[in-house]
């Protein structure tokens, strides 16, 4: 009787213990293929969404160099997702913005924020950034003269005549010891917060794409980046002094792509910006422009 009983509960419990095995196959199996339908999803989804954007073209406005330059690298990488990329190349900083404003092109790539910010304020535009992408360090660069340490009293020095460029070059002055600009001037800064000018500069605005072109005819100049490049100027061996690639200027004047406020979640703009933050376009930027143009991203 007692072996009876026995084989009886040893029976139940191999049935017990068989039962368990089984529950535990059968649940880990529906979780298995749970997160394989899942992931399938995912993927078809994925690959759907960049399906939606083939056949689609992106017009960019932007300037000439490194801009245009850059966009024409992310084109390569928009065309593997059967996006095209139509580059439209501007020599002035108000064209682009007015295009992207009334709708002629889809954005555009060539301004810092402070610009952006100033210019949407003067001219009533609704623009707004989608994320940066580099920094172009400005630079004083030699004319009549070469020595900034030995300055002659009374000399010429040129800088861009738009707002918040013109800012910027007097700070660049002002870090050089060369003026000192009114503490809390900031990006509004003008020749008239000049507080000190311990060499008699004189300071000439000039629209910012002629000065590469009139720079023989001043002591010095302060020119943008993209413009520098342009002329065949080098940062790294024709400047005679430099904004600071690690200081706080290059993420305030660090270059975006901009659209028109509302189209910037755009499916589209959004993969626009992803090729242009991509590593085959920071190993591009990296190779070609002789520290005058620096990655953000």
């Amino acid at each position: 009787m007692k072996k009876l009983i026995s084989a009886t509960l040893a029976a139940t419990l191999a049935l017990s213990l068989a039962a368990c095995g089984s529950t535990a196959s059968t649940t880990e199996t529906a979780s298995s293929e749970a997160a394989s339908t899942e992931s399938t999803a995912a993927s078809s989804e994925a690959a759907e969404s960049t399906s939606d954007l083939a056949g689609t073209t992106l017009k960019v406005a932007a300037s000439p160099t490194p801009h245009a330059e850059i966009l024409n690298v992310a084109k390569e990488v928009l065309a593997e997702q059967g996006i095209d990329l139509e580059v439209v190349e501007f020599s002035d900083y108000v064209q682009p913005n007015l295009v992207t404003e009334n709708g002629e092109v889809d954005a555009n790539y060539f301004q810092h924020t402070p610009y952006l910010d100033s210019f949407n304020e003067e001219n009533g535009t609704h623009l707004v950034s989608v994320g940066a992408v580099h920094y172009e360090p400005f630079g004083i660069y030699p004319g009549k003269s070469s020595d900034l340490a030995n300055i002659a009293d009374g000399a010429t020095i040129a800088v861009p005549n738009d707002t918040t460029n013109e800012a910027r070059a007097l700070q660049l002055l002002a870090a050089q010891g060369l003026i000192t600009v009114r503490d809390g001037a900031g990006l509004t800064a003008t020749v008239n917060d000049i507080t000190e000018n311990p060499h008699n500069v004189k300071i000439e605005e000039i629209e910012a794409a002629q000065l590469p072109r009139t720079v023989q005819d001043v002591d010095f100049a302060v020119i943008n980046g993209n413009y520098a490049i342009e002329a065949g100027f080098s940062v790294g061996k024709d400047a005679l002094a430099t904004e600071d690639a690690s200081s706080e200027a290059a993420q305030t004047y660090a270059n975006v792509l901009v659209v028109k406020e509302g189209n910037e979640s755009n499916p589209a703009i959004q993969a626009l910006y992803a090729a242009l933050t991509s590593d085959k376009v920071k190993d591009y930027i990296n190779s070609t422009y002789d520290g005058a143009v620096v990655p953000i991203f």
